[in-house]
């Protein structure tokens, strides 16, 4: 696997993977070379999913924004009652679309958006949650040729997310969220050397 391909990482969950996020997002490090983008579903009146993990590790923790260019080191959120997508040109944008699986941000859109962006180079992660939305979004990266990863569902918090991701999209992985940091880890290490290599 070339893991210096990897242009950036798209993680989906619920209320349910909040422990599992914090515990990926403080253990990632601060050279970590892929921008990270995430959906979670929200209240849509609760406060910005980004300042709840504001203090969290060393990469910066923003709410996306209309037009943002992706840049590496941020961790970028779905604000509350938006669909957060990446555009071909790898850029954020917002959308008041309808809502997906009963959520806005939905896990799907951002994935499937993703993954017509960034096709093989993506990393796809699907954590705790209580429907199904990530499954389909997840089976579109991997239909590209992207890295599919699940939470192992004896661990989650809330199992349906990842077991309807298994289900539906066969993932490469199926971690418990320490292994799930020592392989992003582990392309961290990958890049940053080859990038080292390569000057």
């Amino acid at each position: 696997m070339n893991m210096s391909a990897f242009q950036a990482v798209v993680i989906g969950a619920s209320a349910g993977g909040t422990t599992a996020l914090q515990k990926i997002l403080a253990m990632l490090p601060g050279n970590f070379p892929l921008p990270v983008i995430v959906a979670q579903h929200v209240h849509p009146h609760q406060e910005s999913a980004a300042r709840i993990y504001k203090d969290i590790g060393l990469l910066k923790i923003k709410d996306g924004d209309e037009k943002e260019a992706i840049q590496p080191g941020f961790v970028y959120f779905a604000p509350p009652n938006y669909h957060l997508l990446i555009e071909n040109d790898h850029t954020l944008s917002l959308s008041i679309d309808p809502k997906v699986h009963y959520a806005r941000p939905s896990v799907d859109v951002l994935f499937e958006s993703a993954a017509d962006a960034y096709r093989a180079a993506l990393i796809g992660i699907i954590l705790g949650g209580a429907n199904q939305d990530g499954a389909m979004g997840l089976l579109r990266v991997g239909q590209y040729g992207g890295l599919t990863i699940v939470q192992y569902p004896g661990e989650a918090e809330v199992c349906f997310m990842p077991r309807a991701a298994i289900e539906t999209a066969n993932p490469q992985y199926v971690l418990p969220v320490k292994k799930i940091i020592s392989l992003l880890i582990e392309i961290t290490t990958q890049h940053l050397d080859e990038a080292a290599h390569a000057r």
